[in-house]
């Protein structure tokens, strides 16, 4: 039995560009246009028919779209939840601007090094999330520090915890890295359970249910778990509908105004209906599309991704707005 029978989540792609060019993303790669504010308010007026409650704006790095203060505006004034997660490089100029506008804001951080951040994201990047951290603090902000975890690094945790996170009072996304298209990696069992340690510590964030799919060796086609297209809606720059999600990106449909209607159209239905059962679900373990999925049914992922989700709401104080989801 469902639990969630709509699409709560979109991941809105205000544009594929990218001031860093991060090793294990390819995103920034593509060319990419930048979404209309005339777009964002046909499609919110849909999303809200639709039931969706999340809107991510995401990208490549969506400060780069320069009305993302107003994209953000208009989804709040529709009551929908916001995320953002960020570099950190504009932070700091358009922080005033985007206050009090994202429910939850996350800055990306792959280490406590300067000069292995950096290295790692292609562009001096790490003074600019420390400036970033002490001026949304400053302003009454309460950031998440999102930290992608590889075999290499898995070994920073301690010191990404002990000497930012805990002196800043926020929370550390422990982000298991993810395999598709030959971008990105994967993890040893002993990283997995390591990890799994760092998950019950104070103010540290971790989906339990990423380690438990992982040891199970991701999605499988023959009884899937990810329920992507099912609940999450995926928009590009090119105010497209993206089917069964961004990284496999099948197919897009221009969407014309008219977001519920193609939605509910035979052809996106049919492709709805195939999430997690294509050849290349086989396996997956993307964890932007499965934390949703988690959610539609109560099994062992459910129950695993429970007490991580009571935890992390607990800590920000969002109760009354995930109770609405």
């Amino acid at each position: 039995m469902r639990l969630i029978s709509h699409p709560v989540l979109c991941n809105y792609y205000v544009t594929y560009r990218c001031n860093a060019s991060c090793g294990f993303c390819d995103i920034w790669e593509k060319p990419s246009p930048y979404i209309t504010v005339e777009n964002l308010r046909e499609n919110i007026r849909d999303l809200k028919r639709l039931g969706v409650k999340v809107i991510d704006f995401t990208g490549g790095e969506p400060l780069l779209h320069r009305q993302l203060d107003v994209l953000l505006r208009e989804a709040k004034e529709q009551g929908m939840i916001t995320t953002v997660t960020s570099n950190g490089l504009l932070y700091p100029k358009y922080a005033e601007k985007l206050r009090g506008l994202v429910d939850m804001l996350h800055f990306s951080l792959d280490s406590p090094d300067r000069d292995e951040h950096d290295k790692s994201r292609n562009v001096k990047c790490f003074d600019k999330v420390m400036e970033s951290i002490q001026i949304a603090r400053a302003m009454g902000e309460r950031p998440d520090i999102i930290f992608t975890v590889f075999e290499d690094n898995v070994d920073q945790i301690k010191r990404m915890w002990e000497e930012i996170c805990l002196p800043n009072n926020l929370i550390l996304i422990l982000n298991p890295v993810f395999e598709y298209n030959g971008v990105g990696g994967n993890l040893s069992e002993q990283t997995l359970k390591e990890l799994l340690w760092w998950g019950k510590q104070k103010n540290i964030y971790l989906n339990e249910a990423f380690i438990q799919l992982r040891l199970d060796g991701g999605n499988h086609v023959d009884d899937p778990i990810c329920k992507a297209a099912s609940t999450t809606i995926v928009i590009s720059p090119e105010n497209k509908l993206v089917l069964p999600c961004y990284h496999l990106g099948l197919k897009d449909f221009p969407i014309e105004g008219n977001l519920y209607d193609l939605y509910h159209s035979d052809e996106v239905q049919k492709l709805v209906a195939l999430e997690g059962k294509l050849p290349a679900c086989e396996g997956c373990a993307i964890n932007c599309y499965m934390q949703p999925s988690f959610a539609v049914e109560v099994n062992k992922y459910w129950w695993k991704a429970l007490p991580s989700t009571i935890k992390y709401n607990r800590i920000k104080g969002t109760w009354k707005q995930m109770l609405k989801i």
